[in-house]
């Protein structure tokens, strides 16, 4: 495969605000330390894909085995979890306060936690 190849095929990218001096960082999991940033959204992404560009050139002159991209396809978005009954009953009260499902709320509440653990 070619380098542009490899630009073409959907890596995931995340993007950190840095809260500290402004802007963001982006990230490329699958290629690791592809890292890049910019002082807007706009700039980070540009200078991201400027960035996997040379990360991915790089590793094809190095003959360095590039990842293909996870593939959303493999996951199926539902998986089952045993919690206590007491937890269940809990988790029931709150969704019926919000006004929206069991599930909705769970759902919900594990974004919140995931964006905060992405933060660290």
């Amino acid at each position: 495969m070619t380098a542009n190849d490899y630009m073409k095929l959907p890596y995931r990218m995340e993007v950190v605000p840095d809260m500290e001096e402004g802007g963001f960082a982006i990230l490329f999991p699958e290629l690791p330390g592809c890292i890049s940033s910019g002082e807007t959204l706009e700039a980070a992404i540009r200078n991201a894909e400027d960035a996997k560009r040379s990360w991915i050139e790089a590793a094809l002159e190095e003959g360095i085995q590039i990842q293909m991209p996870d593939e959303l396809e493999n996951y199926s978005g539902q998986f089952k979890l045993r919690i206590p009954k007491s937890l269940h009953r809990q988790l029931s009260e709150h969704s019926k306060r919000e006004g929206i499902s069991m599930n909705q709320y769970c759902l919900y509440l594990l974004s919140r936690n995931d964006a905060l653990y992405a933060k660290k």
